[in-house]
C-alpha cells in the first residue's frame, strides 16, 4: 500500500473509529476494514494462504486503492503506522499497482526473468514514485527460501514526506514465472518492532493454493 492511499485510508479510518490496536490486535472499528482471524486465510487472489499469530485488519477495496487482484493489504494499528502487502503471483509483464502510460515518472513492471536485485529496484521505485519517499536505504539483501523455493530477503529504510522514517522487510521468490512476496512495513520507532514477528510467522505459515 503506498503513501497516498495510506494518508486518505488513516484519515478517514480516524475519523471513524478513533481507535487503535497497538496493544493486542484489536479490530479498527472502521467500514473500510474487515478483521482477520487466527486461523488459515487465502490472500490476494486466492493463490496463498497464510495464517497470522493475531488478529490483523484487512483493508477493504475501494476505487481509491490500486486494485491489483494478486496484491492485498493488511494493517495492525492502521496503514500509517504499519502494513502487510501480500503479493499472490503477479504475472510477467504486469505492474504491482495501475498507473497511466502518460505519467512521467514509471514503476516498471514485473519480468518473470527479473533478478533478487531487478525485483528490489522495481520495489524502491514503487515507494519513490508512489510512496513519496524522499530517501529509501537498502540495509540487506540475502537469500532466502520462501514456499519452499530458492528466493530473497530485502531488509530496507525510508524517510517519507511526511517526515517519517520507516523500515520495512520483503521476502519472496519468482515461481513458476510468477512473483510471489510478503512485505511488511512500518515506522521505525515502535511498530516495526511490535509486528515484525508477526511478519515471520505468517512468512513461515504461508503456503501456495491450486
Amino acid at each position: 500500500m503506498m503513501r497516498t492511499t495510506k494518508l486518505i485510508l488513516a484519515a478517514t479510518a480516524l475519523a471513524l473509529s478513533g481507535c487503535s490496536s497497538t496493544g493486542g490486535g484489536v479490530g479498527l472499528g472502521s467500514d473500510y476494514y474487515s478483521m482477520v482471524r487466527v486461523r488459515s486465510v487465502q490472500v490476494g487472489d486466492g493463490a496463498m494462504a497464510v495464517t497470522p499469530p493475531r488478529p490483523w485488519n484487512r483493508t477493504r477495496r475501494l476505487f481509491l486503492f490500486e486494485d491489483i487482484r494478486q496484491v492485498e493489504d493488511w494493517t495492525l494499528n492502521g496503514p500509517l503506522l504499519d502494513g502487510m502487502t501480500f503479493v499472490t503471483g503477479l504475472r510477467s509483464g504486469r505492474y504491482l499497482i495501475r498507473q497511466r502510460r502518460t505519467e512521467d515518472r514509471q514503476v516498471p513492471k514485473f519480468r518473470s526473468d527479473m533478478t533478487a536485485p531487478e525485483i528490489t529496484a522495481m520495489l524502491e521505485s514503487l515507494y519513490r514514485v508512489r510512496g513519496g519517499s524522499v530517501d529509501f536505504r537498502t540495509l540487506s539483501l540475502q537469500p532466502r527460501q520462501f514456499l519452499g523455493y530458492n528466493g530473497f530477503q530485502f531488509d530496507f529504510e525510508h524517510l517519507d514526506s511526511d517526515e517519517l522514517w520507516r523500515k520495512g522487510r520483503a521476502v519472496g521468490a519468482v515461481i513458476d514465472g510468477k512473483l510471489y512476496m510478503i512485505l511488511f512495513d512500518a515506522a521505525r520507532s515502535h511498530y516495526y518492532g511490535n509486528a515484525i514477528g508477526d511478519f515471520e510467522t505468517i512468512v513461515a505459515s504461508a503456503r501456495r493454493r491450486g
